[in-house]
């Protein structure tokens, strides 16, 4: 796929198609850091502040043969799952 540089202000930028953005799950102010590697520019995707940490916590404490989202209920388990 092919895009052009265009002007932002006082800076460049390009434009990345909607489809990509959304395989992404890339959104308007959404963080991302950019680096370049062996002449190619490379952005990658942020996680939500917060969400590695989270994650790294809860596999840590996890306990391989059991659910570690288990203690997490909503709406549908309690009141329309049937066991």
């Amino acid at each position: 796929m092919k895009t052009s540089i265009i002007n932002v202000g006082n800076s460049q930028g390009i434009i990345i198609p909607a489809a990509i953005l959304k395989k992404l799950n890339i959104y308007s102010r959404s963080e991302v850091d950019i680096s370049i590697d062996n002449d190619t520019i490379v952005i990658k995707t942020k996680p939500r502040k917060g969400w590695e940490e989270l994650f790294a916590a809860a596999t840590k404490t996890s306990n391989s043969e059991v659910d570690m989202f288990e203690c997490l209920e909503n709406k549908f388990d309690k009141e329309e799952w049937t066991w």
